[in-house]
């Protein structure tokens, strides 16, 4: 199993435009073409590996990414406009992903885009957690309190012994147990 992931692990998936990521969330637009529009909360200075996420999201889960920091209709300077824009579009996605890494922990903004979510999407809200190689994860925490998204490598099993099938998924941990629900279904509940 995988629980924090790799900067550039996801680059065979990176993609060069985000011209698609950066619009308003138009909600008809998603449910004609029956994608998930997921806000990805990151980093700036994360920008290389959110085009892999992005990509990866795309081609295997048939979601359309919303990203802010392309967002041309945002203020040129941060403000409380920013943060009602931000609202409103974590608002208008049907989920909400943190990508995870040190800096976006760190990161006042990702922070403050996490607790909202966390307030109004409550478990549709998860973190993507990333570290650079060869480092250990600053963001430990959040995992015990987050779902977040895992790899199972197909050799895990689960209590009842039936094995794991390979693939994504979103992992809940509380007091004494994990839960685990394919991220295909996550994204369409």
């Amino acid at each position: 199993m995988k629980e924090i992931f790799e900067q550039g692990e996801f680059s065979e998936y990176r993609i060069n435009n985000l011209q698609k990521s950066r619009g308003v969330i138009n909600e008809s637009f998603a449910f004609f073409e029956e994608k998930v529009p997921v806000f990805i909360s990151h980093k700036h200075d994360d920008l290389d590996d959110l085009k892999g996420i992005i990509g990866f999201l795309e081609k295997n889960f048939n979601v359309i990414a919303y990203i802010d920091s392309r967002d041309l209709s945002m203020p040129k300077i941060t403000s409380g406009e920013t943060a009602e824009k931000i609202k409103d579009r974590i608002k208008k996605c049907k989920r909400f992903i943190l990508l995870a890494t040190d800096g976006a922990v760190e990161s006042k903004w990702c922070n403050w885009e996490l607790g909202f979510a966390d307030a109004i999407k409550g478990k549709k809200a998860v973190l993507f957690p990333m570290k650079e190689k060869g480092s250990n994860y600053k963001g430990n925490e959040y995992m015990e309190i987050y779902s977040y998204i895992t790899y199972f490598d197909g050799r895990e099993e689960y209590d009842s012994g039936k094995k794991v099938e390979a693939g994504y998924y979103v992992m809940t941990k509380s007091k004494d147990k994990k839960s685990i629900i394919p991220l295909s279904s996550w994204l369409k509940e």
